[in-house]
C-alpha cells in the first residue's frame, strides 16, 4: 500500500513540475548554444544608467554573467573573470556581469568594490534575466561571439582565465564581424 502511495506522490509531483515549467517557460524557444542572445535590460550601477544587451553589447565578443552577492561560487569566478577582462578587454572583449540581487544597488556596488571588479556591473532586480535567458540558478554565464549567438554556456562556478577559455575567447576576438 505504502508503494503505491509513493508511486502517486511521484506522479503528482512530475505533473507538477511540468506544469510549471510550461506555465514559465511558454512560448519561449529553448535557450542554447547556436541560438541568438536574448536581449535584456539592466541598469549600469557605474553610469546609473539603462542598458540593454542589442545597444550595449550585440557586434562584440561578451560574457554575458548571471549572479548574485550572497552566491559562493560568483564570489570565487569574479576574481578569474577580472583577470581574463584585463587581459583581454583591450582586445575587445565584454563582460555584462548582470546582479540578480533584490537587496538594492548599494550591496552590488559594495561587492564591485571590494572585489575590484573592472568589468561592466549590472542590476536587474526585477530578475526579467533568468526568464529571458531560462536560468535555474547563479552563476551562469553565457559567451556571446560577434555574430550575437550563444558560443558556450556555462552553469555554477567557472574558471574563465584559464588557457581553454582564453583561446577560445581570442578566437571569437579574431573573427571578423559579419
Amino acid at each position: 500500500m505504502r508503494r503505491q502511495w509513493l508511486a502517486v506522490f511521484a506522479i503528482v509531483l512530475a505533473l507538477g513540475i511540468g506544469g510549471w515549467a510550461v506555465v514559465r517557460f511558454a512560448g519561449q524557444t529553448a535557450i542554447g548554444v547556436g541560438q541568438v542572445a536574448p536581449d535584456f535590460t539592466a541598469k549600469n550601477l557605474v553610469t546609473g544608467k539603462s542598458v540593454s544587451f542589442n545597444d550595449t553589447y550585440r557586434g562584440g565578443v561578451t560574457l554575458v554573467n548571471i549572479w548574485a552577492t550572497w552566491c559562493e561560487p560568483c564570489k570565487e569566478e569574479v576574481p578569474a573573470m577580472d583577470s581574463l577582462y584585463r587581459a583581454l578587454g583591450p582586445a575587445g572583449f565584454r563582460i555584462a556581469a548582470v546582479s540578480i540581487d533584490r537587496g538594492g544597488e548599494a550591496v552590488v556596488k559594495q561587492f564591485a568594490s571590494d572585489y575590484h571588479v573592472t568589468f561592466d556591473v549590472l542590476h536587474d532586480p526585477s530578475g526579467a534575466i533568468e526568464q529571458r535567458y531560462q536560468t535555474t540558478g547563479v552563476p551562469e554565464s553565457f559567451l556571446v561571439g560577434r555574430d550575437g549567438r550563444i558560443v558556450r554556456i556555462m552553469l555554477r562556478g567557472y574558471t574563465w582565465n584559464s588557457p581553454a577559455s582564453r583561446r577560445v575567447i581570442e578566437q571569437l576576438l579574431a573573427t571578423p564581424a559579419s
